[in-house]
């Protein structure tokens, strides 16, 4: 019986159900369609899913989803496919997709740390054109791309995404523009030029000068934002204040009524330990000031070679910058306590050395018991704030040692955990090739090669040195090892002179690109370079030295004997490499070379240089600790301001003192010049 279920034509005729059925199977079917893809929208999915849509979608809008598969897979992390892809779009696109390839090309130089293109591209879009969301994400990439490097285009970055975000976004949004600005030197702010419509940016720039005039009390500085929050109703900030001068407001002294000194007190590091003690117990008796730096003089003759206590007949016996005439040379001038300014015009807090008559000093040796022990003992015994340890393997120790006592380390470790009540002060040689490549990098040197002894010395301040160097801004560092110094002397008689050529040094390893299929559609990866690893020589214009004396003496008639009178070369070396007292031949024969040391031994103090030198018998590693502990003192009386407030530094006897996010202390040191037989600072 033929089902009920019937199709009649127009002709009457009657075709079963199935029958039409089977008809209509045998006609061509139409592919299923894809869904339109917004390329003006966010990228939420995964790299997966737009590659399907990209192989199932017809020409139409196969590049709108290629486009949103490129965003997704820069996300993932997926750099070469992501170029790759990149490199397959069609050469006819319409003008929304082009503008898109522009913006996501930029995103991919940004994420392959290629900068210079990333902004030659940004530089070309028409921003008029593009989405909120899109513009969201031009200006991060405007951002991105300087590197954390602050500049008013950056600063614009911010003020225009921030309408665009949402509350969280925001909130990372205003922490960054204040970050950006705080980064702004006086000659910076001097030159900015802004329109007389950006009430905003005007509103965030009076907030930074309050915020300089006023750090140095919070009382003061509080009144002075309310104040700007009445003038300002509508500025970001207003609402809702960045984290760092939020907490500037809920700033808290920390007591040091009772300190606890951490330091090994037996074995091999107690001579360390010794002179550590004596400078923290002198800056804490008022002893130790600071004294303006003084002003090159003529080299005199030669001390007497049989004088057994230092003299000043050299201007440059017992510092690097010779005394000044107008003032005896065994009486100090102290600085005044007033606020002064750094070499960019920032304010720095003045030492002045608070009142001892209420703190307590108790000292806890390290080499006795493990450091858990002591800590807890320290808090049994009534102190608030711990300086120590030194020694890096119970420096190590801090990040899993709980204790509710601030710490000021007097060492770092390799890797530093943010700690909310922990410093770190050290006086590494890392931390010196940091300030060095600033130094350089300020001098318009773009090219450095260092010279340092192979082994992990030299590595670690060359990997020091081009980290600093690459957050500056700057590209490739070159690095080259030396022997000893007998293979220094062999190498010089025999003729050899040092070339300016040396391997990259490797900031980080590099991780090998690999192929990868996503929804059957496999991306190879681009080929590794296999130059990356050659000796090189480019145009160095810096030599950065990490050498003795001794080493020094060799090396540099070595690099002169090599290149002659190269011009642009400018010659560079670490504190490792001077020694007050040097005689006026060895001054002669450096002429030229730049070199930083801390203030003490840099013409700071002469008065205090000649007592600590004649109390450590001319042992200038251990004036140098002295220098540490005094500093360690006063890091302790301000080491709320050190860990609260943003840009906040001191003029201490090692250098001007600030603290990074981690509240690792850094050191800004003077550099001075062999010039003529004498040692002048540089301006």
């Amino acid at each position: 019986m033929l089902s009920s279920l019937i199709v009649r034509t127009k002709s009457g005729r009657i075709i079963p159900v199935v029958l039409a059925a089977m008809l209509m199977a045998g006609c061509p079917g139409r592919a299923p369609q894809t869904p339109a893809a917004d390329i003006q929208a966010e990228a939420t999915s995964s790299s997966e899913y737009y590659l399907q849509q990209m192989q199932q979608s017809s020409d139409d809008n196969k590049a709108d989803w290629q486009l949103l598969a490129i965003r997704a897979l820069i996300r993932e992390g997926k750099l070469p496919q992501a170029a790759e892809l990149l490199g397959k779009l069609p050469q006819e696109l319409t003008d929304v997709q082009r503008q898109e390839e522009q913006l996501v090309s930029a995103e991919l130089y940004i994420a392959q740390k290629n900068m210079p293109n990333a902004s030659a591209i940004l530089t070309k879009l028409n921003i008029d054109s593009l989405s909120d969301s899109q513009k969201t994400r031009y200006y991060q990439a405007v951002i991105d791309a300087s590197q954390g490097k602050a500049s008013l285009p950056v600063i614009r970055a911010y003020i225009a995404q921030e309408p665009l975000l949402n509350d969280k976004q925001r909130l990372q949004n205003i922490n960054g523009t204040w970050a950006a600005l705080t980064q702004l030197t006086q000659a910076d702010l001097n030159s900015l030029v802004i329109n007389a419509d950006e009430n905003v940016l005007q509103g965030w720039l009076d907030l930074l000068r309050l915020y300089q005039d006023n750090k140095q009390d919070p009382s003061l500085l509080k009144a002075a934002i309310k104040d700007w929050q009445t003038r300002y109703p509508n500025n970001p900030a207003s609402k809702v204040l960045p984290t760092a001068l939020d907490n500037v407001l809920n700033f808290k002294q920390a007591s040091t009524s009772n300190v606890a000194l951490l330091l090994p007190m037996n074995g091999q590091a107690q001579v360390f330990a010794n002179a550590i003690q004596a400078g923290f117990n002198a800056a804490k008796n008022g002893a130790i000031t600071q004294s303006a730096p003084t002003q090159p003089q003529p080299a005199a003759a030669p001390s007497d070679a049989n004088a057994t206590q230092p003299t000043t007949t050299d201007p440059n016996a017992n510092g690097a910058v010779s005394t000044s005439g107008t003032q005896p040379a065994t009486e100090a001038a102290p600085i005044a306590p007033t606020t002064q300014a750094d070499a960019d015009g920032m304010p720095i807090a003045p030492i002045v050395p608070p009142s001892a008559s209420n703190a307590q000093i108790k000292v806890y040796d390290t080499s006795s018991q493990p450091l858990p022990a002591l800590l807890a003992q320290a808090k049994q015994d009534g102190a608030t704030l711990v300086v120590g340890p030194l020694l890096k393997e119970n420096v190590d120790q801090l990040s899993t040692t709980s204790t509710p006592l601030n710490v000021l380390a007097l060492n770092q470790p390799e890797q530093v955990q943010n700690n909310p009540n922990i410093c770190y002060f050290a006086l590494s040689p890392e931390n010196e090739a940091r300030d060095a490549a600033k130094h350089i990098w300020e001098q318009g040197k773009r090219s450095p090669l260092i010279l340092a002894p192979r082994g992990s010395l030299g590595d670690r301040v060359a990997k020091a040195f081009a980290q600093e160097w690459q957050q500056l801004g700057g590209s490739t560092v070159l690095q080259q090892g030396f022997g000893s110094t007998g293979a220094l002397r062999q190498a010089i008689n025999g003729g050899s002179g040092i070339r300016m050529t040396g391997q990259p040094v490797s900031v980080a390893a590099a991780s090998q690109p690999q192929s990868v299929t996503i929804a059957g559609l496999t991306i190879p990866a681009p080929p590794a370079d296999a130059g990356a690893v050659s000796t090189s020589s480019g145009n160095v214009d810096a030599v950065y030295i990490i050498a003795t004396p001794a080493e020094l003496t060799l090396i540099k008639p070595m690099i002169d004997l090599a290149n002659g009178s190269r011009n642009g070369l400018g010659l560079y070396a670490s504190s490792r490499s001077y020694q007050a007292g040097s005689g006026p031949d060895f001054r002669l024969e450096m002429d030229g070379l730049q070199f930083s040391d801390i203030p003490l031994l840099a013409g700071g103090n002469p008065a205090l240089l000649q007592q600590a030198a004649a109390q450590f018998k001319n042992d200038y590693s251990l004036v140098r600790l002295y220098a540490m502990g005094a500093d360690a003192w006063v890091l302790a009386n301000h080491f709320s301001q050190m860990r609260q407030i943003g840009g906040f530094q001191l003029n201490g006897s090692t250098g001007v003192l600030s603290a990074d996010s981690n509240c690792v202390i850094n050191r800004k040191l003077p550099w001075l010049q062999y010039r003529s037989g004498t040692i002048v600072p540089m301006q």
